[in-house]
C-alpha cells in the first residue's frame, strides 16, 4: 500500500465536480501532517483494516445457526432470545455515538484496537458462561467493540489513505462480507468437527478476533498516534444536524440496513415456504452473501472515481426491487436469479461506506458523519425485520412483507440520490 499520508485540505478522493467553496477554518483538520512511517507501515495498516473487518459480523452471524442449542443449554426464554436478534442494531446505534468523543481523546487507531479487544473478550467469555443474562451482556460487550470500529474504520482509511479511499473501502467491505459469510457457513461444520460443543464453535471466532487485536496493537505501537490539545486528530465539532447530505446518508444507511437484516433473517424461510428444500435455501442465502464479496471490492473503486454516485444508487435499488418482486411472485422459480439480484442490492452497504469517505473534507468530518449516519441508520433499522415477521405472522404469507421490502427501496433510491450528490457536509453545516 506504500507510505501512509494525511490529507491536507481536499484529498485526491475528492469528488471531481464537488463545489470548490473554500472550507472555513472551523472545518479544517487540526491534526497536522502525520509523522513519517516506515515503508511497511501502510501495508501493515491495510492488513489490520482487513483483519478488523473480518471480525465485525461473526459476533452475530456465528450465533444464528447455533441459537437453538444455546437456548436449550442456557435455559434461555423466548424474550431473551428475541433480544439477541434486536441487540446488534441497538448496540451499533448507542455505542457508535460515543466513537467520535473517544477518538478525540485517544485517537481512532487506539479506539479500534480497544474495539478488537472488546470483541475478543466478549466472544470468548460468552462461550463459557452458564447464564443467559451474562451471555446477553457479553454479547453486548462484543457488539460495543463492533460499533466503535464500524464508525472509525472509514475514518482511519480517510486519514491514512486519502488518495486510495475507494480501493481501501473496497478491501474493508470485501473482508466484512467474507467474515459475514464465513461465520454463517462454517460455524456448524466447525462445531460438529469439535464434537458438537457449541461453546467451542462460538469461541473459535474469539481466536480470530484475538489475531486482529494483535495486529492493531502492533499498528498502535508503530503509529504512536499523537493526541493534540482537545483530543485526537478529529478537528472542530460540526453542527452536522444542519447538513442535508448527512441526513440523507443516515436515512440511506437505515433503509439499506432494514433490507439487509430482513433478508439475512427471513430469506431461507421465504424459499422454504415456496417449496425449496432447507438445504437449497441455505445455499441460496450463501449465494446472496457470495455475490456481495467481489461486488463489495469493485463497487467502491468505481464509485470513488466519480464525483456523483447516483447511478449506482439507482442500479442497486432497481436490482433489489426486481429481486423482491421476483421472490414475491415466483420464489420457487428462477430462485438463483432472485438471490443474485437481492445480493447485488445489498451492495448498497459498501456504497454507503464509500460515500461516508467522500462527503467530508477531513478525517474529523468523516468521524462525525460516520457516527451520525451509522448510529441513526442502525437505530432506524431496528423495527424493520420485526415488522416483516409480524406481517408474515398476521397474513400467513410473504406477499405483503416482500411487497413492503420492494416499496422501501423507492425512498432508499430517493434519499440515496440526495446523498450521492457531490457535496461536502462541512459546506452545508457551516453555510
Amino acid at each position: 500500500m506504500g507510505r501512509m499520508s494525511t490529507p491536507a485540505g481536499t484529498s485526491a478522493s475528492t469528488p471531481a465536480d464537488a463545489p470548490t467553496t473554500r472550507p472555513s477554518p472551523s472545518t479544517r483538520s487540526s491534526a497536522g501532517p502525520a509523522p513519517a512511517l516506515p515503508r511497511y507501515a501502510g501495508l501493515l495498516l491495510a492488513v489490520a483494516i482487513a483483519g478488523a473487518a473480518l471480525n465485525l459480523r461473526p459476533v452475530v452471524t456465528s450465533l444464528g445457526p447455533l441459537l437453538d442449542r444455546v437456548r436449550a443449554d442456557l435455559g434461555m426464554n423466548p424474550t431473551v432470545a428475541g433480544l439477541l436478534t434486536a441487540v446488534p442494531s441497538l448496540c451499533f446505534a448507542l455505542f457508535g455515538v460515543a466513537a467520535p468523543a473517544l477518538a478525540r481523546r485517544v485517537g481512532p487507531i487506539a479506539v479500534v484496537a480497544a474495539g478488537m479487544g472488546a470483541i475478543t473478550v466478549g466472544v470468548l467469555a460468552r462461550s463459557f458462561t452458564g447464564s443467559a443474562g451474562v451471555f446477553l451482556l457479553l454479547t453486548a460487550v462484543a457488539l460495543a467493540g463492533v460499533a466503535v470500529s464500524n464508525v472509525l474504520l472509514p475514518v482511519v482509511i480517510k486519514r491514512y489513505f486519502p488518495d486510495r479511499v475507494g480501493p481501501m473501502i473496497g478491501l474493508y467491505s470485501m473482508a466484512l462480507s467474507v467474515g459475514t459469510s464465513l461465520a454463517a457457513a462454517a460455524t456448524v461444520p466447525l462445531t460438529t468437527a469439535l464434537g458438537g460443543n457449541w461453546r467451542l464453535g462460538l469461541g473459535l471466532w474469539g481466536v480470530l478476533a484475538a489475531a486482529a487485536l494483535v495486529l492493531w496493537v502492533v499498528v498502535l505501537v508503530v503509529r504512536r498516534e499523537r493526541v493534540g490539545r482537545g483530543g485526537g486528530p478529529q478537528g472542530a465539532k460540526l453542527p452536522i444536524l444542519r447538513s442535508r447530505t448527512a441526513w440523507a446518508l443516515a436515512l440511506f444507511f437505515g433503509l439499506q440496513s432494514t433490507s439487509a437484516y430482513a433478508t439475512m433473517g427471513w430469506l431461507p424461510k421465504i424459499y422454504q415456504d415456496a417449496g425449496v428444500s432447507a438445504e437449497a435455501s441455505g445455499v441460496l442465502l450463501a449465494v446472496v452473501m457470495a455475490v456481495s464479496v467481489p461486488a463489495s471490492f469493485v463497487l467502491p473503486n468505481l464509485a470513488a472515481r466519480r464525483g456523483d454516485q447516483r447511478i449506482f444508487v439507482l442500479v442497486l435499488g432497481l436490482c433489489g426491487i426486481t429481486g423482491f418482486l421476483g421472490l414475491m411472485l415466483a420464489a420457487g422459480t428462477l430462485s438463483w436469479l432472485w438471490a443474485v439480484l437481492v445480493g447485488l442490492s445489498m451492495c448498497a452497504f459498501p456504497l454507503a461506506l464509500t460515500m461516508l469517505g467522500l462527503r467530508a473534507r477531513t478525517p474529523g468530518g468523516v468521524t462525525q458523519l460516520s457516527a451520525f449516519a451509522q448510529s441513526l441508520g442502525y437505530l432506524l433499522s431496528i423495527p424493520g425485520p420485526i415488522l416483516i415477521g409480524a406481517i408474515y405472522q398476521h397474513t400467513g404469507g410473504w406477499y405483503l412483507p416482500l411487497g413492503l421490502l420492494a416499496l422501501l427501496l423507492v425512498p432508499q433510491i430517493l434519499v440515496g440520490s440526495r446523498a450521492a450528490r457531490a457535496r461536502y457536509i462541512e459546506d452545508e453545516a457551516v453555510g
